[in-house]
């Protein structure tokens, strides 16, 4: 097995996350920056952003999310959300997810017969970025998992980086210290999903 498909197959959801890691944030922006320049994207649109939160950036992300659903969850139903929301919380940094809705406006523009694929690919591309992050942050020794609160958080996400109001929120990564191992998880025979001729 190749070291490649070793990380890939190594990457898994994490939700028990802690802030003591053993990498610096600085080699944690340094791959995500080389990630977002390298992933591929339809036409290279290049239409993913990312926003990465530290520190109180990253328990804001976590305190709006919690004080949004508290207004929607049932109170008797509220304590398991807040634990949940804690445990993102508790994690080291979150990356954040987002489409410049601008430039897949203007791949439909540029290039109309194929107008009703654009945000489709533009999600596949951001999807493909999520993954290569996850793995990479993964194989750096942190414990990660995808969250998506969008479109309940997305304003006051926005408002608290100032991001364009074009940019649409995908998803939330929490990611931190592995306080545990992630149990197995059960997959399908891949002989059901892979077909050879």
């Amino acid at each position: 097995m190749g070291q490649f498909q070793e990380a890939v197959s190594k990457r898994r959801t994490n939700y028990a996350l802690g802030k003591n890691v053993n990498v610096s944030s600085k080699q944690i922006v340094a791959e995500i920056e080389q990630l977002v320049k390298d992933v591929p994207s339809a036409f290279n649109m290049q239409s993913a952003r990312v926003v990465v939160a530290f520190g109180s950036n990253h328990d804001k992300i976590w305190q709006i999310t919690k004080d949004i659903l508290q207004k929607i969850v049932p109170e008797k139903n509220f304590a398991a959300t807040e634990e949940k929301i804690n445990g993102f919380a508790a994690a080291y940094g979150t990356v954040l997810y987002f489409d410049e809705t601008l430039t897949v406006e203007s791949m439909q523009k540029q290039y109309a017969a194929y107008a009703d694929n654009f945000p489709v690919w533009a999600q596949q591309a951001n999807g493909m970025l999520q993954f290569a992050i996850w793995t990479v942050l993964n194989n750096m020794g942190l414990g990660v998992n995808l969250q998506h609160y969008n479109p309940l958080i997305d304003d006051q996400v926005k408002k608290l980086f100032n991001v364009p109001p074009s940019w649409k929120l995908i998803a939330q990564m929490p990611f931190g210290e592995p306080l545990q191992v992630p149990g197995p998880i059960e997959k399908i025979d891949v002989s059901e999903r892979v077909k050879i001729f």
